[in-house]
């Protein structure tokens, strides 16, 4: 019975309930007079007998179908995946996967590859694969993994804002980190190198290439541009284009050995030849500038905010009480 029909019959059975029912008449009428032989006894008066009721049916309870159950993608045995679940577990993949994923193409792919795995699985528990020692040691293992990433991601989300008083602070305190430095190289690459090779140009080993960048560093010494110089020579073809111009960066965005010899420099003047893996360079710092607070604000968040499950970490570890003994693995 469907719900509209169910209603419908509820309905009904409450109006019959109070319809009333008919009333007994108001007195019987009275016998004729006869005369006697001997005085009569009273008769009894009459009990009026009232009519009998009209059955009624008690109201219809009301039926309600019960809630279909969610279709599934993926049945294997007792397991259903439903569409809802399915979704979830494509929002836990890591961003580059989801994106793999996110046509209709690519969801159905993921739906057969995880029935293929949920198979395999049903049938390595059914041989008891679950059972053994190594086995439970790698799923506790990956378990442990799963719900410490959900632990870390909950922690992070759960600070809340950083106080304005602890961003300062940190400015504050790591002000160098927020300076800015306009620099500009040239490079000549060598074999091995990172940086393709130009057009036209020899695939140098590492001691010609710094023979060139030194005879360029003598050419610049001895008054040609800078700029010209890079325009035409600099392997790093981007930035030669513009003079070999880098722009401005902060610390930490450059490879190691070049950071340390930009930040040295004075302003104007020219390094020594500096090497990396992309080659030899000569570079000019062109000045440095500190951010405010203001510009270095949204960094400076959130570099606390990713500290912060790290330092919950620390603490859950002292919990805990961790130990761990590395003689033991000599």
């Amino acid at each position: 019975m469907s719900i509209r029909w169910g209603v419908f019959a509820s309905l009904l059975g409450s109006l019959a309930a109070q319809t009333p029912a008919p009333k007994p008449p108001a007195s019987q009428p009275k016998p004729a007079a006869t005369k006697p032989a001997t005085p009569a006894a009273k008769p009894a008066a009459a009990k009026p007998v009232p009519p009998k009721p009209t059955a009624t049916k008690p109201p219809a309870a009301k039926v309600v179908p019960a809630k279909p159950a969610e279709p599934a993608v993926i049945v294997v045995g007792d397991q259903r995946i439903t569409k809802p679940q399915f979704e979830s577990l494509l929002a836990a993949l890591p961003e580059a996967l989801r994106a793999r994923f996110a046509n209709a193409d690519g969801k159905k792919q993921l739906a057969e590859q995880l029935a293929e795995l949920m198979c395999l699985a049903e049938e390595a528990r059914a041989i008891k694969l679950d059972q053994e020692e190594k086995i439970r040691d790698q799923v506790k293992i990956q378990t442990d993994q799963i719900l410490a990433n959900a632990l870390i991601s909950r922690l992070a989300a759960a600070g809340g804002p950083i106080d304005e008083a602890e961003l300062k602070a940190y400015f504050d305190e790591h002000v160098k980190e927020y300076q800015q430095i306009t620099a500009r190289h040239i490079l000549i690459r060598f074999q091995g190198s990172r940086v393709p090779i130009r057009q036209g140009e020899k695939d140098l080993t590492e001691a010609e290439a710094l023979a060139k960048t030194q005879d360029l560093a003598k050419r610049i010494a001895a008054g040609e541009d800078f700029a010209e110089v890079a325009r035409k020579e600099s392997d790093d073809t981007g930035s030669g284009a513009a003079g070999g111009a880098l722009g401005s960066f902060g610390r930490g965005q450059m490879v190691k050995p070049f950071e340390d010899a930009v930040w040295e420099l004075p302003v104007g003047k020219i390094s020594e030849p500096v090497k990396t893996p992309f080659g030899w360079h000569l570079i000019q710092s062109q000045g440095t500038k500190n951010q405010t607070f203001e510009e270095a604000r949204p960094m400076i968040e959130q570099r606390l905010k990713d500290a912060r499950p790290k330092q919950m970490a620390e603490q859950i570890k002292k919990k805990y009480n961790l130990k761990v003994d590395a003689s033991l693995l000599q």
